[in-house]
């Protein structure tokens, strides 16, 4: 069974969310599986649930089909964005831009 955008196994209100460790400076990730990872190394739960609360942003983003990505690019309402060229997290950016503005 192939997995669509449009119809993630989980809920986007109510994803499952995994605590591991991420590289430098990445408190959290949301996956095209429908999941959130979030850094283990955050302690205080203030930081935590506004972690999760922008992932679940990018999470809605993924089933609405305005965000996507792969390893190299990131594909933000029809436009690539390559991975090199950019700091990923960065208000700036478009789709991140949206999730701090809903989160803050």
């Amino acid at each position: 069974m192939a997995f669509s955008l449009n119809n993630p196994p989980y809920s986007t209100d109510n994803p499952p969310i995994y605590h591991v460790k991420l590289g430098d400076g990445v408190l959290g990730k949301a996956n095209k599986n429908g999941t959130i990872l979030v850094n283990s190394d955050i302690t205080d739960k203030n930081q935590y649930d506004s972690v999760i609360k922008h992932e679940k942003v990018h999470l809605d983003q993924m089933k609405r089909g305005d965000l996507d990505y792969n390893d190299t690019h990131v594909f933000w309402k029809g436009k690539t964005y390559p991975r090199a060229t950019m700091k990923e997290g960065s208000p700036s950016l478009a789709w991140e831009r949206e999730a701090y503005n809903k989160t803050t």
